[in-house]
């Protein structure tokens, strides 16, 4: 069913085999059904300080840094960085409105996947660009054991965040896995851009208005329409990516 797909993604990288130990597995738009909600704290900072934007932007820039993201909108806007001082200010601001907005759900079919991936004894490793503790504190409450707390890459641990490398290769280090032997499930373009700079299997999953044709631009080596579908099809994409490295 996989077949074309995992030998494109094993030709392109010059990998002879592919043997995945490691789930890398963002956070917003991934495991909770939250972008909407950043995007709506996103635009009204912004549009405060006389920035137009639009909410449905936020979506791409998602993965990056809060600073990263502010150093864009500054340039677009004013021609310049922002300084350290706006930026957290500016990023606590956001960080307020969107816990004004109600609690987010836990994405659909997030917790069967992540079920399996510990049934079968794959390491789990959160990356995700916030830095926002109202979601990373709840992990343990709406996944237990998924994620252990040496075992998360957050904004804070990086200095390039998505869709540079370093926060998946982090994460393979905390892992102690190689790029052939990880797996990324993103739902942004950058993440997967990230996931695939890093050499690693990239699972977009398109629970956004991102089209599929941009995650596979970005470098998905496969793309699921929403979290359910990864989850009923994640031990079959296994078995095959197993077997087409045996053969």
């Amino acid at each position: 069913m996989f077949e074309q797909q995992i030998e494109r993604f094993i030709k392109r990288h010059n990998y002879t085999s592919l043997t995945p130990r490691a789930a890398l597995i963002d956070m917003d738009g991934t495991l909770y059904d939250s972008m909407p909600r950043h995007a709506q704290a996103w635009l009204r900072m912004v549009n405060e300080i006389g920035i137009d934007a639009t909410a449905e932007e936020f979506f791409m820039y998602e993965g990056r840094t809060g600073a990263s993201t502010i150093n864009i909108l500054f340039n677009r806007a004013f021609g310049r960085d922002a300084t350290d001082e706006e930026i957290k200010e500016l990023y606590h601001r956001k960080t307020v409105y969107f816990s004004e907005l109600p609690d987010v759900s836990p994405m659909p079919g997030a917790q069967k996947l992540l079920a399996y991936l510990q049934k079968i004894g794959m390491k789990r490793v959160l990356v995700t660009g916030s830095g926002q503790s109202s979601l990373i504190n709840r992990l343990e409450q709406d996944f237990p054991d998924a994620f252990p707390i040496d075992m998360r890459i957050t904004a804070r641990d990086v200095v390039h965040g998505k869709p540079s490398p370093e926060p998946y290769l982090a994460a393979m280090r905390k892992a102690d896995v190689t790029p052939d032997k990880s797996i990324v499930i993103e739902n942004a373009p950058l993440g997967v851009e990230a996931g695939d700079a890093a050499g690693a299997f990239t699972i977009g999953v398109t629970t956004g208005p991102v089209p599929r044709e941009v995650m596979e631009e970005a470098g998905a080596a496969i793309v699921f329409p929403d979290m359910p579908a990864l989850a009923e099809h994640m031990p079959l994409l296994l078995n095959e990516i197993s077997q087409f490295s045996k053969n």
